[in-house]
């Protein structure tokens, strides 16, 4: 609708409709003519059987017995067969499916656990959240390399943001602490222990995050809330909500938490699905938080806001902070500036504006753009 294409939609559902039809009609001749020919085989052996049986009742060989006799076993043998076509046809299409089924059963996921993977272990929750990535290299492709050489550490209890251009790497790192993906060479640590020599589900059960685009279902605003841990109480997931600053959102809407939310979230502005991710987020209980450029796509009015949250959310946590507006993350305890997939620059906002180097250069073009 936003580009007026509903016809284009259509013409191209009717063409897809109609090459279905054509398939379909194919299908139908096919198992017509299967079934006519079988049909003619079948009726020319059964009038040859019993002409033959006519004929040895006519010269005296056979007697009305036999001839009774030859019919019965003839329609107890043909009758079946006149199913032949269709139980072909259903055979050759479980075929199919059972070919294709065992094809989706027969892939593997280009990360597994290795025989001897162990459950990662952070005893004593966030004072052991420490996170590591020594010397890592990392690409997608091996004509782009995406990551050269990053080595940084995130201290337990503390806030590390990470900024630079689009395509600097900034959320190649986060892809690669959920280890969706495997370093090319160096090593990614969480206390102290390598993530490859890990277990998945216990790694990712130490990490929450807030992303980008939130994803919401079309069912209440508790539910969606409580995928962050589906076994938590309701009182649990009401304090989530109140952490995340959603109390007052909640008092006005109709059916308080229990408001569907619609598809995909449609009846919440950008400000409130960051709110319910970051519930979502805070309700895991993870010690290991990280914001992915969650507010990047909201105002001003909405940021602050937003900001206020994920100031109360990052307490107490381990915090990996991705943003692209550097108002952000002044509070972070250490700042990460990528280029090009390397760490350039680092320190506090205060210790990279004395530098006057590209993160001054990148606050100072982002506060005269806010002026205007």
């Amino acid at each position: 609708k936003y580009f007026n294409n509903e016809a284009f939609e259509a013409n191209r559902y009717d063409n897809d409709l109609a090459q279905w039809e054509v398939a379909r009609r194919k299908n139908r001749l096919s198992l017509f003519a299967l079934n006519a020919g079988q049909a003619s085989i079948i009726a020319t052996a059964m009038t040859a059987m019993m002409a033959n049986a006519a004929f040895g009742v006519m010269n005296g060989d056979m007697t009305i017995g036999d001839f009774v006799l030859i019919n019965a076993f003839t329609m107890q043998i043909f009758m079946p067969l006149n199913f032949l076509g269709f139980v072909y046809r259903e055979i050759r299409g479980s075929l199919a499916n059972i070919d294709n089924l065992f094809s989706l059963l027969a892939q593997r996921p280009a990360i597994s656990d290795k025989p001897d993977s162990l459950a990662l272990t952070l005893k004593g929750g966030v004072e052991n959240a420490t996170v590591q990535f020594e010397n890592v290299h990392f690409s997608y492709h091996d004509a782009r390399p995406i990551l050269n050489g990053i080595t940084f550490q995130v201290e337990a209890g503390k806030k590390v943001a990470i900024v630079g251009e689009s395509g600097a790497g900034k959320s190649t790192i986060m892809k690669l602490l959920f280890r969706f993906y495997e370093p090319t060479r160096g090593t990614v640590c969480v206390n102290g222990q390598d993530i490859s020599q890990v277990t998945q589900n216990s790694l990712r059960s130490h990490i929450a995050i807030v992303p980008q685009d939130t994803v919401l279902f079309n069912t209440t605003l508790k539910d969606n809330i409580a995928y962050g841990n589906p076994n938590a109480t309701d009182e649990e997931i009401m304090h989530a909500a109140s952490l995340a600053h959603l109390n007052h959102f909640i008092a006005q809407l109709p059916d308080g938490i229990n408001t569907k939310v619609g598809e995909r979230g449609l009846k919440l502005s950008g400000g409130e699905k960051q709110r319910v991710a970051i519930a979502r987020a805070l309700l895991k209980g993870a010690p290991i938080m990280i914001f992915d450029e969650a507010t990047s796509s909201l105002d001003s009015e909405s940021e602050q806001a937003i900001l206020a949250a994920l100031r109360d959310a990052a307490k107490g946590h381990t915090s990996l902070v991705i943003a692209h507006r550097l108002s952000t993350i002044i509070d972070a305890d250490n700042i990460l500036v990528m280029n090009k997939g390397m760490i350039t620059e680092q320190g506090t906002h205060s210790q990279l504006l004395q530098k006057q180097g590209v993160y001054a250069k990148l606050w100072h073009t982002q506060q005269s753009t806010r002026k205007r």
